[in-house]
């Protein structure tokens, strides 16, 4: 067996739960660097861009670079630039487009090559379903940041991604491509940022689906 020396982690319930950070967790970190283990963090977080992440985690004492930050949006950016094409619908909301605005990937109204569907809370509206629904009819690719179902916030539980994505892929009978944990290229990104095999890491999460199972 491998020796590990690598560590892939969530955010949300590992670094932390709510707008409280974990006790021992950021001591923790800092144990790690000390004794030269690399890590990064991968998470399904669909709203914010990479730098609001590391400024949010920064604000409850992290010290983490944007760049070790690995979401769903980064990974559809790889696959979007892959295909050569650079226009797509972002169907969510926060300030997530500014990890596409900064790749050189245009968000546009018209015209589109993917539609590209995230966490968009009230902004699920149906003008705005349509509109995807009918960019996908015209050709473009279905690119899912995530496809959980539902998230639980203050007041109790909120629908999230997956059942938006369902009614996409209903409607047209065109199948998204999930970027975002359990699938596998989220953990691969992370994991050639440190130039690590799979053997050499471990996953550290609080989800046995999205994490560990999508890590295995």
């Amino acid at each position: 067996m491998a020796r590990i020396s690598a560590f892939l982690m969530d955010l949300d319930g590992v670094l932390y739960v709510g707008r409280s950070p974990v006790p021992g967790a950021r001591e923790c970190l800092e144990r790690m660097e000390e004794l030269g283990h690399s890590f990064r963090f991968v998470s399904n977080s669909t709203r914010r861009c990479r730098e609001s992440v590391a400024k949010r985690l920064s604000d409850m004492g992290y010290r983490i670079k944007p760049e070790h930050i690995f979401t769903p949006s980064v990974a559809a950016i790889e696959r979007i630039l892959r295909s050569g094409r650079r226009r797509c619908y972002l169907l969510s909301t926060g300030d997530v487009h500014r990890d596409f605005e900064d790749a050189g990937i245009v968000i546009a109204e018209e015209d589109v090559d993917f539609v590209v569907v995230g966490d968009a809370g009230s902004s699920f509206t149906f003008e705005r379903l349509n509109a995807a629904f009918n960019h996908v009819l015209n050709g473009a690719d279905i690119i899912a940041l995530e496809m959980d179902r539902y998230w639980r916030d203050s007041e109790g539980l909120v629908l999230s991604a997956g059942p938006f994505v369902a009614a996409l892929e209903y409607a047209t009978g065109k199948r998204a491509e999930l970027v975002g944990k359990p699938s596998p290229e989220l953990f691969s990104m992370a994991l050639r940022d440190m130039g690590v095999s799979a053997s050499e890491a471990a996953m550290i999460g609080d989800d046995i689906i999205t994490d560990v199972g999508g890590a295995q």
